[in-house]
């Protein structure tokens, strides 16, 4: 398996990796990693891998059978050994971006509080369909609402619990698309708020700010009719 190195530390940006297999795509499979690879409705981590014999841009980051991660370069070039040494640089301003937007998703989840039917995020933008037969009431005031709640700066941990415990709690759950990763004996809970002050507690495995205050402003775009039963809100990033 692919140490996840963005599980432990979401703000470390460069790690030094082993090259474990080409893959038949043209796919790099290294031992550890500090690329997300695209799950959760959240994209791959892009950047640069660096060895000794030269330099390869990537695109994105994907995930393999197995636990295993590959990085997916972003021009034909030359590609490191098999067995080789190399240092990730990731592209941090995107990075962070994603985790803005993630975290600030997780929130509107907390203003709309209905089931999550899908969701998607991206530098500057994200959005989540909600299980919505109404329109969900004034913009503005659901603007206001999760703006209000970024603003608390509040902390955003993470914790774990047993494949058994999150079945026991099927409530945990907000997304109706996707279920969490289990059989693998535990389950990664993100936490936002502490104590009295908390807002949310749900399954997820990607990466966020350490902060709500971090977000910064968002503004709400169109909401969009997607089904009968399916409504799309949209977040935008003011800065």
């Amino acid at each position: 398996m692919t140490e996840l190195l963005f599980r432990a530390d979401a703000y470390q940006t460069a790690a030094e990796c082993r090259i474990l297999a080409h893959t038949p795509e043209g796919g790099l499979v290294v031992d550890r990693t500090v690329f997300y690879p695209t799950g959760g409705g959240q994209p791959g981590d892009s950047g640069v891998l660096e060895w000794s014999g030269g330099l390869l841009p990537i695109a994105t980051t994907l995930k393999l059978e197995g636990g295993q991660v590959a990085l997916v370069p972003a021009e034909p070039l030359p590609m490191p050994p098999v067995g080789a040494a190399a240092r990730q640089m990731l592209d941090w301003t995107r990075r962070h971006r994603h985790m803005r937007i993630h975290t600030a998703l997780h929130l509107l989840s907390v203003v709309i509080p209905l089931p999550v039917t899908g969701g998607a995020i991206a530098q500057d933008r994200g959005r989540l369909d909600f299980d919505m037969p109404e329109p969900p009431g004034d913009p503005a005031v659901i603007a206001g609402i999760l703006n209000a709640l970024i603003s608390r700066d509040l902390a955003v941990t993470e914790d774990w619990i047993t494949d058994e415990d999150l079945a026991a709690n099927p409530g945990l759950v907000k997304t109706m698309s996707v279920r969490p990763p289990t059989g693998q004996g535990r389950v990664r809970l993100v936490r936002i708020g502490q104590g009295a002050d908390q807002v949310d507690l749900q399954p997820c495995g990607g990466t966020h700010v350490a902060r709500t205050g971090e977000i910064g402003r968002v503004t709400l775009g169109k909401i969009e009719n997607k089904g009968r039963q399916n409504r799309r809100v949209s977040i935008l990033l003011a800065e």
